[in-house]
């Protein structure tokens, strides 16, 4: 069939040239057809790749060779979870005093290893930075019985195994979770906070009523959908178990233009170099893996229509509430205002739903750091090469700067190091990552609702309630007598998802036929000239398509949310399932506590009684806040300063990170409590020894003055700082551009300007 439209002896010549304008026709014509021949065969190749990865026995796509560890199999309450060790390629040295990385993979309708399938990934960047590196993955069928509070106990004692075999580690682990991951990495943080030193979560969804009108509207799906019966009811037509392609299909049909053109045709134009990098990716996409009903009747009711992980509500079986106050390691936040599926609303609105104020966040010991990228996609948070070298990469080398920060909010800012940036030489790679203090109003600025859709959102709920009631009452019984094991297999067997595979695959007759003629196009392969108006033609009838697919998911989108708005907006059915239409009351917003307010006014008097309390290191750090505080900002360059004064010879004797931690964390919130009576206190924490105050001046002076000139209150602070130290010759506040040195320097050593003190 196909060779009537591929003439060998065509494939020779160049057609331009032989038949001038009408040979550029030809031409386009055989490169389309050479085109067609190699995209169905990569077709044929990814179908023949989705049935031999879905009969291995652990499927996954990382590319790094991992080592069994714990296999979640063999627990007291067993899971389909293991802990793996990544093994570091060669060349790659690891510190085994360095915080071990934990990166666990969302089980959200694919297979494990998303989170290492590139070198360049979040596992990459980390074992770069010189961590070891360990993966918690998932086998593609659930244990029958298991359930979330399972999944998040086996986490723990996988924590507990990393933390024993690195006693010497600087740190507790990071944990990293991508997408669903990342609500399940926060629901063990608030369980076990002892277990972890710092979380990075990326792209997870925590705060699910949250969102903007006119964007995002998958946070709507529940509300239109009458609930999560509809979830009861595929968990029992797969006798149990809830097939993961039904969420892999909710992702595809938020973006219709890229499921049903864009990422064919990108393949199809780019025949020749794109089909490795496609059918590495449908290896992990293509890879569905099944959850038990319990598990995705848990995740909707309490999360996605319910919101009550946010709101405090979540309980585990010992009636103990999970709340994320409850956790003590920094909390970094990666979203993306190019995120369909996790827009930065829905992403940082647990926070606000949480706290009153920034100095509440403080209360609690939480450090949370932020940063929004501006277009990169849901995926492309942790596949993206570019994101990994970036975001990924500093979050990895400043893991401990992040984690000694004094609590509260920040945003991190990344600029980028250029032969003229000040400091540059004490930053490794090409950006330089600054933390920003941030208040609330700038996480409402992203996408807040207002009293009345929080209304809709609980009148959803509740509505949600009502038909999963019905349905369990009514509907469930005769389903479940209906449905046999083999017929639930069968239904899985023939989803569209699945099928798309199987039938374009070796298993068709008429696609196996395809591979001998797609060998003989490759040797006869000439593509068109880039020049060829026909190529030109073509990529603006696909860009046609999908301005028009795109045109199409606008419409459903405004519908769907016109919809929602109506139906759960009614005062007669928020009355009827009893939501007070007249209450300002935010339905979602977790409760305060007696007990917390007890802790901290025991904790503010006991940091008042210590204000004066302490020593030369206790001093140092309480100035160097009190400078810094006045620009609102922590960057790297100061914290690798700090690095080398702690390194210096003849520096004080060597701290360990957690306390370290606990010295800043201490002097900040003394100069919250209290900052002149903090401030005053600082000479009585210095030693008399004149010398010593000059070389901690002077260190002190390398660090705040690393990013260049200090101006305005930064510059009045540090003036402040000289008198109090009282020596009688002092670094002034505008250094002169030093020339610092490549290894091993004193900062005390650090070329500076002297003056003499005024009082």
């Amino acid at each position: 069939m196909f060779g009537m439209w591929y003439p060998s002896n065509l494939a020779k010549f160049d057609l331009a040239t032989q038949f001038g304008p009408a040979g550029m026709a030809l031409d386009y014509v055989r490169d389309a057809t050479q085109r067609s021949v190699l995209f169905w065969d990569v077709m044929r190749k990814r179908g023949n790749q989705y049935r031999l990865h879905a009969k291995a026995a652990a499927p996954h796509v990382l590319s790094f060779t991992p080592e069994v560890l714990l296999d979640g199999r063999t627990l007291e309450r067993p899971v389909n979870y293991a802990l793996v060790r990544i093994v570091p390629p060669a060349g790659i040295q690891i510190d085994e005093t360095r915080r071990p990385f934990v990166v666990v993979d969302p089980r959200a309708g694919h297979g494990p290893g998303i989170g290492g399938f590139k070198a360049d990934s979040e596992i990459g960047v980390a074992l770069a930075a010189g961590h070891p590196c360990y993966f918690i993955g998932f086998l593609p069928e659930p244990v029958p019985g298991q359930t979330i509070e399972d999944i998040a106990r086996s986490e723990a004692i996988f924590l507990e195994k990393v933390i024993s075999l690195h006693p010497d580690a600087d740190a507790k682990p990071c944990v990293i979770g991508n997408c669903q991951a990342g609500w399940a990495v926060m629901m063990l943080a608030a369980m076990r906070p002892e277990l972890f030193g710092s979380i990075i979560i990326a792209g997870a969804p925590l705060s699910y009523w949250a969102g903007e009108r006119g964007k995002y509207p998958m946070r709507y799906t529940g509300g239109l959908l009458g609930g999560s019966w509809l979830t009861a009811l595929a968990g029992d037509l797969g006798q149990g178990k809830f097939d993961g392609a039904w969420l892999v299909q909710n992702f595809e049909n938020q973006n219709p233009a890229n499921t049903l053109w864009t990422k064919q045709y990108n393949l199809y134009s780019k025949i020749d170099t794109e089909a490795p990098r496609y059918l590495g990716f449908e290896q992990w996409w293509g890879n569905h893996v099944n959850l038990n009903a319990e598990e995705i009747q848990f995740i909707v009711d309490e999360l996605f229509v319910g919101n009550n992980l946010a709101a405090g509500r979540i309980e585990t079986s010992k009636g103990e509430a999970v709340d994320l106050r409850n956790i003590r390691a920094p909390i970094v936040v990666f979203c993306s205002k190019g995120d369909n599926i996790t827009p930065p609303a829905q992403a940082l609105g647990w926070i606000t739903d949480l706290y009153d104020s920034v100095n509440e966040i403080r209360s609690h010991g939480q450090t949370i750091v932020y940063t929004v990228h501006e277009t990169v996609g849901h995926l492309g948070i942790f596949v993206s090469a570019g994101v990994a070298r970036k975001e990924h990469g500093e979050f990895s080398s400043n893991i401990d700067l992040i984690d000694a920060l004094p609590p509260g909010l920040y945003e991190a800012i990344f600029e980028a190091k250029t032969d003229a940036t000040v400091g540059g030489d004490l930053v490794e790679g090409d950006w330089i990552m600054r933390c920003e203090q941030r208040t609330l109003d700038d996480i409402r600025a992203l996408g807040c609702n207002n009293a009345a859709d929080d209304r809709r959102f609980a009148t959803a709920a509740k509505v949600s309630e009502i038909n999963l009631s019905l349905y369990r009452t009514f509907v469930q019984p005769w389903v479940r007598a209906m449905v046999t094991e083999q017929t639930a297999e069968r239904l899985r067997e023939m989803h569209p998802l699945r099928l798309q595979y199987e039938l374009l695959s070796d298993l068709n007759p008429v696609t196996a036929t395809i591979a001998d003629l797609a060998v003989h196009v490759e040797e006869e392969r000439r593509p068109a000239a880039k020049d060829n108006p026909f190529l030109a033609l073509e990529q603006i009838v696909s860009r046609q398509i999908v301005a028009g697919l795109d045109a199409w998911r606008e419409g459903i989108e405004a519908m769907s949310e016109a919809t929602f708005l109506a139906v759960y907006g009614s005062p007669f059915l928020q009355a009827a399932v009893g939501i007070d239409p007249a209450s300002e009351k935010l339905h979602r917003r977790a409760s305060k506590t007696a007990l917390h307010a007890q802790v901290l006014k025991t904790r503010i008097e006991e940091l008042r009684a210590r204000i004066d309390k302490g020593g030369l290191r206790e001093g140092m750090a309480r100035s160097l806040l009190y400078v810094a505080m006045a620009n609102g900002a922590a960057d790297e360059r100061g914290f690798a300063a700090i690095r080398r004064m702690r390194r210096a010879e003849d520096a004080m004797p060597a701290m360990t990170l957690a306390d370290f931690k606990a010295l800043i964390r201490d002097q900040f919130l003394m100069l919250v409590i209290d900052e002149q009576a903090a401030v005053a206190a600082i000479p009585r924490l210095l030693p008399a020894d004149e010398d010593a105050r000059r070389r901690a001046l002077s260190m002190l002076h390398s660090v705040v003055s690393v990013r260049g000139a200090l101006a305005g209150q930064a510059e009045e602070r540090w003036r402040r700082i000289v008198n109090l130290f009282d020596v009688p010759e002092a670094p002034v506040a505008e250094p002169a551009a030093p020339e610092r040195p490549s290894a091993g320097p004193n900062p005390s050593a650090t070329p500076l300007k002297i003056v003499r003190r005024t009082k």
